[in-house]
């Protein structure tokens, strides 16, 4: 389901969730203070919440809050992932193989519109693998440095990789 709620177009997306207004508080002037510009999104499907409140309009917050939920999905919702243990399969995975170069080394950035997906899917292989990004590469047929340079890009994802290593027995990576 997690593809298929970040997929969705923004409507239907906001169809699923509750949508509350708020005043936030903090610098901003007036303006800020009088107008409920701040917008939290609770996606009821998936139990996750999202909030903005950057922005003293309230239709800016509201597509920030949807990216930040579609993001929220890949970092926060794992699904199992079927391995069978030869080196490079994971390479074919269609979430993935769009995110990998030649090399089967993961590359792209947060803004590009492949790399949650891909992100996703490597988290789920770290869950697999009870934590250790090893067998994610070796899954991947790359290097460990190569996942590990990938995953460093946005410090949400580096987060989500240190919490799944802990909470499985294994140490955080730096």
């Amino acid at each position: 389901m997690r593809s298929n709620w970040a997929t969705l177009p923004d409507n239907s997306l906001l169809d699923q969730c509750e949508v509350d207004t708020y005043r936030a508080s903090g610098p901003g002037g007036q303006k800020r203070n009088k107008t409920s510009s701040a917008v939290r999104l609770r996606h009821l499907p998936s139990g996750l919440m999202v909030i903005a409140e950057e922005s003293r309009s309230q239709h800016e917050n509201k597509a920030r809050a949807l990216r930040r939920l579609r993001k929220a999905f890949y970092l926060k919702i794992r699904k199992g992932v079927v391995v069978h243990g030869e080196a490079g399969e994971m390479a074919r995975h269609p979430e993935l193989a769009p995110a990998l170069d030649a090399d089967n080394r993961p590359h792209g950035s947060p803004k590009n519109e492949t790399f949650w997906p891909a992100v996703g899917i490597i988290l789920d292989m770290l869950e697999h693998y009870q934590g250790r990004v090893s067998d994610v590469a070796l899954s991947l047929g790359t290097t460990t440095g190569a996942v590990v340079s990938f995953l460093k890009q946005d410090d949400k994802v580096w987060e989500s990789v240190n919490h799944i290593r802990v909470r499985l027995g294994q140490h955080p990576l730096y």
